[in-house]
Formats: C-alpha cells, structure tokens, sequence
C-alpha cells in the first residue's frame, strides 16, 4: 500500500486516507460514516469531562461573602454513575446560604458554631457542634448561620456523577 503523502492527486489521497476510505477494501462511505462517529463520540467525551470539571469549579467559585466552600475529596462509588464528594462550609455570623439542591442526598455534621437549616416540606431546625441532618436529594434548603461566631459543617454528598454539585433555585 502507498504511503498517503505518496499518492499525488487530491482524490486518491482522501481514497487513501485512513479515516475517509482507503485502499484496504472498505467503502468510503461507511468509512466516512465510522469516521463521523467516532469523532462524535470523542467529542461527547469531551463535552462530559469539560462539564464535569466546570461544574466542579463552579460549585467552588459559587462564593459569596461570608460564605466559603473547601472542597475535601471525590470518589466514584461501587454504585454505578454514583460518587460521594465531602466539602467543608463556614458560614459567617448572619449569613445565609442561597436556596439550593443537589443531585442526591446530603448528610450534614456540624462542625462548630449554630446553623439553622430549612429544608423543603420540613419545618427548620436548629443544629449545633456534633449534631447532623439528612437532606434528601433534590430538596430545596438553605442554611444560615444564627450564631455570634463561625459555623462551619461537614457536607457529605451522595450524588450522580457528572452533574452540578449544587444547582441556584430562585
């Protein structure tokens, strides 16, 4: 078989290219067509890793003042399309987190301070150091820091990988 840079006109290069058709027998349109695949699922994967890693970076840089989220760690579970992400959350003295949820559960451990939480469809509830809460997924909470000092808590997610870690409600 020649070499592509071999063959001289235009026409017998794209017939000779590896991707468009060649000279091995395979017709060039289903070679064109498996080309067209292939590239759409490279660019599939992209958009998923790209997106993954924007939403992990907008879920950090969704900062406001008196609001910090630490990332700690993330790991994909033994659950297929799951993974478990820990971020640490101080809240300063009056400040309140924007109404929020996420794409799964949240376990809540307070780590110092007194935060109120109002989760949708319960009635709110205040948490201090050592005491934990449950918040099921897609709910709608906020927290708010009702104490004189930092609060800070211990927020362990059980979410479908690949999607935001925390989506703005209005």
């Amino acid at each position: 078989m020649k070499q592509f840079s071999q063959i001289g006109t235009p026409d017998a290069q794209r017939r000779a290219c590896p991707v468009w058709g060649g000279l091995d027998g395979i017709p060039l349109p289903q070679r064109s067509m498996d080309a067209v695949l292939l590239l759409h699922r490279i660019m599939a994967a992209a958009v998923l890793l790209v997106g993954s890693a924007l939403a992990l970076h907008l879920a950090s840089a969704q900062q406001q003042p008196g609001f910090t989220r630490t990332d700690l760690q993330r790991h994909d579970l033994s659950v297929p399309g799951r993974e478990v992400v820990q971020v640490r959350v101080d809240i300063a003295p009056g400040v309140a987190s924007p109404r929020h949820t996420h794409p799964g559960e949240e376990i809540i451990y307070v780590l110092e301070g007194t935060l109120e939480y109002a989760v949708e469809g319960q009635p709110p509830v205040t948490l201090k150091m050592g005491d934990v809460l449950f918040v099921p997924a897609g709910a709608i909470h906020v927290a708010k820091n009702v104490g004189s000092g930092n609060a800070a808590e211990l927020a362990t997610y059980v979410v479908e990988k690949g999607k935001p870690l925390l989506t703005l409600v209005k």
